[in-house]
């Protein structure tokens, strides 16, 4: 069974857990990895970029697959710069499932602080898509991951809002917001992408195509 180590840049081991059993629908063998120390859920530039340091620095020990599974991708690229296994961040692939066929796509989220960082790997990895903005779920992000009748209420809004500015699919942002992709499936106005499940499905690719002889 290959070994793949799902990171969460975030320091909360109960979003790890939720986040592994999503990815473990599609992929064996995921082990999680929780952030030794920062928030429990990134919603600055500051903790984007601190997060990027520890996962950057981590020594996740020998692996088939990496999912970094952090909107933000932190710390995805100083890992694949270092390590010979394939290193997936969830919001690059998510970009690239949403832009699939040139589709116009949008991110719904609760993160306003990640603005800038989400606008710029969603152009990145747009591919023939065409990315066309943030739609933010309104409140307070931590209050509305600890109510999730108003957390799914606000980011079905936030989907409506995104519909409307003509995207034909919308991504739910981010890797603790895996619970409520689950429960707002089919009930928004637009398909959704989560991202957990993109990534999962990259590396599922990326494993069927690798030699089965090679050892990390």
């Amino acid at each position: 069974m290959p070994r793949i180590i799902l990171m969460n840049p975030n320091s909360n081991a109960g979003t790890t857990r939720d986040m592994v059993a999503i990815a473990g629908r599609i992929l064996d063998g995921v082990e999680g990895w929780t952030a030794p120390e920062g928030p429990g859920m990134l919603v600055t530039g500051a903790a984007l970029e601190e997060a990027a340091r520890l996962v950057g620095a981590a020594e996740p020990g020998p692996a088939d697959a990496i999912m970094v599974a952090a909107f933000g991708d932190p710390g995805r690229a100083a890992l694949a710069a270092r390590l010979a296994c394939p290193v997936i961040g969830i919001g690059a692939a998510a970009a690239r499932a949403a832009g699939a066929g040139g589709r116009r796509f949008a991110v719904v989220t609760t993160t306003p602080g990640l603005e800038q960082p989400i606008d710029r790997l969603m152009r990145a990895h747009a591919g023939a898509g065409r990315y066309i903005g943030c739609h933010f779920a309104e409140g307070d992000a931590l209050a509305l991951m600890a109510d999730p009748d108003r957390l799914d209420a606000a980011l079905l809004q936030a989907a409506g809002r995104a519909a409307q500015a003509g995207a034909e699919v919308a991504i739910i942002g981010g890797g603790p917001l895996g619970r409520a992709a689950d429960r707002l499936a089919g009930r928004a106005p637009v398909p959704l992408i989560a991202p957990i499940p993109a990534a999962a499905q990259e590396i599922a690719q990326a494993l069927a195509g690798a030699d089965p002889d090679r050892h990390p």
